[in-house]
């Protein structure tokens, strides 16, 4: 498997995506992240080695303390990858707005591109 793949595998559970958004406000400790789910710090541990195997985060020590991070590179990687198929779909909805644009609205008038013509 590519990093890529492990990142994404990664973040096919609910829990460590939610871990991920509580890191993407700061760093934390397990017991932080543990805090607003219903499982263990065992659990939430395992959820974060997942996450640090994925290299979607790292370990800092400071003292007894092991606050998680995320990782701006690996995140920033699956943004690039995403990025290519954000721009596909955004010129794919522009052409299907410019078809939409000339389609007759309810009263039997061509749009003229105007966001509301969907409103009633």
């Amino acid at each position: 498997m590519t990093t890529l793949d492990h990142s994404f595998a990664a973040l096919a559970d609910p829990t460590r995506r939610a871990i991920i958004a509580r890191l993407a406000e700061g760093e934390a400790t397990v017991q932080d992240l543990a805090r607003p789910f219903s499982i263990s710090q065992p659990a939430i541990s395992r959820h974060l080695k997942v996450l640090e195997e994925a290299g979607l985060i790292e370990t800092r020590v400071e003292g007894t303390a092991r606050p998680r991070r995320l990782k701006p590179d690996a995140v920033e990687a699956l943004w690039d990858w995403l990025g290519q198929y954000r721009a596909l779909w955004e010129t794919q909805f522009q052409k299907l707005d410019a078809v939409l644009d000339g389609l007759p609205d309810e009263a039997g008038q061509i749009a003229s591109g105007n966001p509301e013509r969907s409103t009633p």
